[in-house]
């Protein structure tokens, strides 16, 4: 093993993966605020659902548009678009006297937020050995659940010792504190654009939008995402309601949900790294995350053992993590990385936009168990979509004499 090209994988690898981390912090840069920003501006719940919506529904369209400016500007100066663009949204946030202006620092957000996908994984894709790549989108899955584990401590408890709006200008140095060192360490991280100057004009452009594969893998986002954003809004006030625990309880079924989601990423990187079928992988994480989903809905597990099953459900869809990324790279062709992650992954905002208005209506027709059997409906639907861009890229299998 080349000591000197796994030293360059690990700094590519670290730096893709912490900013993916700002990015997931930023997902909840608000939610972490609600009680302090309702009371400042004496807002309702849609109000402040809106604030997430507008964040979610913008970057979901500028994640589509940022993959074509990736592959032809570079991964590497879009990348530092965004953390600019993060750290100016929380200082209007941060300053905001009305709510239009918090209408406005979200929409910045959002706009920060939409290149990071696009650009984190092309830099991947194109920075880091193929052999190691599993890997690489472990440590980026990983990342991405600690952005959001951190975030609503990090702002409540600078809040509750000081106020919302320090929280948030706290909050605007970190991608600031990232760019800094992004650029100090810009040589190892690759900036050609895939597509040469004059070339890749027109219908071409556009071609990869003809793949069925990548639509797969837009709907699979889409689906799964559906069910994060009704876990992350409402699971806590779903189990408190089938159950009967308490508030805190639920709030650590939340979370170990989150940290097991993150430990199974670490192991689907090593399963990810030496299985093929990553289609098969997806569905059988998917089927038992689902039937789990389902038994919570039913009232029927203990008390005590709730944490541990919403753990479960959290470990399983952790595992499917890396060779759902792997399964996109290759329905993406070698010139058009960033579009196509840009496209499928706008299916991940849009999902999460819908999520929480889905069951938040649910919930207030006074149907908690709703939210699990919705989950299971999604996970279980994701994986038609898994098998149908895993069936698509699969080379057949010789026949037998």
């Amino acid at each position: 093993m080349n000591a000197t090209s796994l030293r360059q994988d690990a700094r590519v690898i670290g730096l893709v993966g912490t900013s993916h981390g700002v990015s997931h912090f930023f997902h909840l840069i608000l939610a972490g605020l609600f009680p302090w920003l309702k009371e400042a501006f004496s807002l309702s719940y849609s109000e402040l659902g809106l604030l997430m919506t507008v964040f979610f529904v913008i970057s979901g369209i500028g994640q589509a548009l940022s993959g074509f400016v990736v592959d032809r500007v570079g991964a590497r100066r879009v990348l530092f678009t965004g953390h600019a663009l993060l750290g100016v949204g929380a200082l209007v946030l941060a300053s905001a006297p009305s709510y239009a202006m918090l209408l406005l620092g979200s929409f910045i957000a959002g706009c920060g937020n939409a290149v990071f996908h696009p650009a984190g994984y092309t830099l991947l894709n194109h920075g880091v050995s193929k052999e190691r790549l599993a890997y690489a989108f472990s440590v980026h899955g990983i990342s991405g659940n600690i952005g959001w584990a951190t975030a609503p401590i990090f702002l409540a408890g600078v809040a509750t010792l000081s106020s919302w709006r320090v929280a948030l200008l706290a909050a605007s140095a970190i991608p600031a504190l990232m760019l800094l060192v992004l650029f100090l360490n810009r040589a190892v991280l690759p900036n050609a654009a895939t597509v040469p100057k004059g070339g890749d004009a027109g219908a071409s452009a556009f071609g990869f939008l003809r793949l069925p594969a990548v639509w797969m893998c837009f709907g699979f986002f889409f689906l799964t995402s559906v069910a994060l954003g009704g876990i992350q809004a409402f699971s806590s006030a779903s189990l408190t309601s089938l159950y009967g625990i308490s508030l805190a309880t639920a709030a650590t079924a939340y979370t170990t949900f989150m940290l097991s989601s993150a430990a199974g990423m670490v192991a689907g990187g090593f399963l990810a790294a030496r299985a093929h079928n990553h289609d098969r992988t997806i569905a059988i994480c998917f089927l038992f995350a689902a039937a789990l989903a389902l038994l919570l809905s039913a009232s029927v597990v203990p008390g005590p053992l709730v944490v541990l099953v919403m753990g479960a459900i959290g470990l399983s869809t952790g595992v499917a993590g890396p060779s759902r990324d792997l399964l996109i790279r290759a329905a993406a062709p070698p010139n058009a990385t960033g579009r196509v992650f840009g496209v499928v992954y706008s299916g991940l905002d849009s999902g999460m936009a819908v999520g929480p208005v889905l069951f938040g209506m649910l919930m207030d027709g006074g149907h908690p168990a709703g939210l699990f059997i919705g989950v299971a409906l999604f996970q279980t639907l994701a994986i038609a979509t898994a098998v149908g861009a895993g069936g698509r890229g699969r080379a057949p299998l010789p026949h037998k004499a």
